[in-house]
């Protein structure tokens, strides 16, 4: 593809516009706050940065490139579950979009980088339509590296818990557990770092450090609920991402007397009707799969549909530079 890119330029990221990158996120049409720089820098370490400011003619910033580099890849966001092109409220459009994505792939040829992968924010965190990404990922003859299906449930019109679920929700009742917000994360990471090793032989993505760091960063934006018994001991919690309008589940965990009596259902019950009463217009309880998509637990997402969630994807594309 040829195209005239003189009207347009780009700037590598560095700490001092760590402001303006972030007052750009709060205005995005796509961001969330996962991609305001105190969340994405918590672990520069181990990603090291190598994002980019896209401006326009008139030297206005329009978007920015969330990006890491690991050897000759370079990846927008290695440390992040999405990132791809943030873009302001009105630009880029389609074309600017195109040329954009030249300078931006010219810039990674330049520092040696021959691959790139590619992670756009799944359309229902969008606030207005912003897909100009995706037609310059055809253009480019970029191709499907990983799938990734995550169960959503459309808050405006959900679909019904199903005739078991529902059993068990009463079952819970019977029993007399409570939900409610917490700030104590240890004895929920405890719990999930169990299920985790015990179930898969893995553990989270965050240490206990990381995420009490994130939640303190961004108090409005990490919450964790749990399910707890008569007696206050805990049965089952999850941590919630809050990003604009939805509302994602980043763990889910249960001990083996929550999972007895079913209390992730009961949690999420709980959490469907608050999201509604707050606004939010999307439950995003996670993806179920491993192999970049290609191994689905089945087990999982049954648990998942059971609630009225079904599909959206988490894509990752893959373009030779």
């Amino acid at each position: 593809m040829s195209l005239n890119c003189l009207t347009m330029h780009i700037v590598p990221y560095s700490p001092s516009l760590q402001q303006v990158w972030d007052s750009f996120v709060g205005s995005s049409r796509n961001a969330t706050f996962i991609l305001q720089r105190g969340f994405m820098d918590y672990h520069a370490d181990r990603f090291p940065d190598a994002s980019l400011m896209l401006h326009d003619s008139h030297n206005r910033l329009i978007a920015l490139f969330p990006a890491t580099i690991s050897g000759s890849c370079v990846s927008s966001h290695a440390g992040l579950t999405y990132g791809g092109w943030i873009l302001g409220p009105s630009k880029p459009d389609a074309v600017q979009m195109l040329e954009g994505w030249q300078l931006m792939a010219d810039h990674y040829r330049d520092l040696g980088c021959d691959t790139l992968l590619y992670k756009p924010v799944p359309h229902i965190y969008n606030r207005y339509p912003s897909e100009e990404d995706l037609y310059a990922l055809f253009r480019n003859n970029a191709v499907v590296d990983s799938v990734l299906i995550s169960s959503v449930i459309d808050l405006s019109d959900p679909l019904p818990f199903n005739t078991g679920a529902r059993r068990h929700l009463k079952a819970a009742e019977r029993v007399g557990v409570s939900v409610s917000c917490s700030d104590d994360f240890a004895p929920f990471w405890d719990m999930l770092s169990h299920r985790l090793d015990q179930r898969y032989g893995a553990r989270p993505v965050h240490s206990l450090e990381e995420i009490e760091l994130l939640r303190n960063r961004f108090p409005e934006n990490i919450r964790l609920w749990i399910v707890a018994d008569a007696q206050g001991s805990l049965l089952a919690g999850t941590v919630l991402f809050l990003c604009g309008g939805v509302v994602k589940a980043q763990y889910i965990a249960s001990n083996e007397q929550g999972r007895a009596i079913n209390a992730v259902d009961y949690l999420f019950s709980h959490i469907l009707i608050k999201a509604q009463e707050r606004g939010y217009r999307y439950l995003d309880l996670g993806p179920s799969c491993e192999d970049r998509g290609r191994s689905l637990n089945l087990g999982l997402i049954s648990q998942k549909c059971s609630y009225g969630a079904r599909g959206i994807v988490y894509m990752t594309y893959r373009q030779n530079l």
